[in-house]
C-alpha cells in the first residue's frame, strides 16, 4: 500500500475539500488512456491499490500503468467503546483528496477497447464517480 516515508506532522485534522473542480494534474501526462473523477472524494491508500491490482490483472500484466495521486494525508479513528473526550485518536490510514477533474491513472501500451474496461473495473473499487479519457479528446 501506499504511504508517506515520514510526515511533517502525526495528526492532520479532517478538513474540506474546497473549491470546484481541479487545476493540476486534469491532463494526461504519461499514458494514452486515463481514469479521470467526476466527483470530489477522499480516496484511501487500499481503494487505490485495488484499482491498480484490478487493472493490472486485466491487461495480464501487458502496457504500463501510472498512479496520478498519493495519500499523503493521515487519518485518525478513535478506537470502539472510547467515550467522548480523551483526545485525538492515533493515525489509521492515508488519502489522497481528489477534486473533479483530477486524473487518477494512466495508461498506455495496450489497445483502446482492453484500456477502457481495465479503466471500467478499475472505477468500480473507487468511492467516487470517475470516467474514461483518451490522448486525443483533449
Amino acid at each position: 500500500m501506499l504511504m508517506p516515508s515520514r510526515t511533517k506532522y502525526r495528526k492532520v485534522r479532517k478538513g474540506r475539500i474546497h473549491g470546484g473542480s481541479a487545476t493540476s494534474m486534469t491532463e494526461l501526462a504519461y499514458g494514452h488512456y486515463g481514469l479521470i473523477s467526476k466527483d470530489s472524494q477522499r480516496i484511501s491508500s487500499r481503494q487505490i491499490e485495488a484499482a491498480r491490482q484490478a487493472m493490472t490483472r486485466y491487461i495480464k500484466r501487458g502496457g504500463q500503468i501510472w498512479i496520478r495521486v498519493f495519500p499523503h494525508i493521515p487519518v485518525s479513528l478513535k478506537p470502539l467503546g472510547t467515550k467522548m473526550g480523551s483526545g485525538k485518536g492515533n493515525p489509521e490510514f492515508f488519502v489522497a483528496k481528489v477534486k473533479p477533474g483530477t486524473v487518477i491513472f494512466e495508461m498506455d501500451g495496450v489497445s483502446e477497447d482492453i484500456a477502457r474496461e481495465a479503466i471500467r473495473l478499475a472505477g468500480h473499487k473507487l468511492p467516487l464517480n470517475s470516467g474514461f479519457i483518451m490522448k486525443d479528446e483533449q
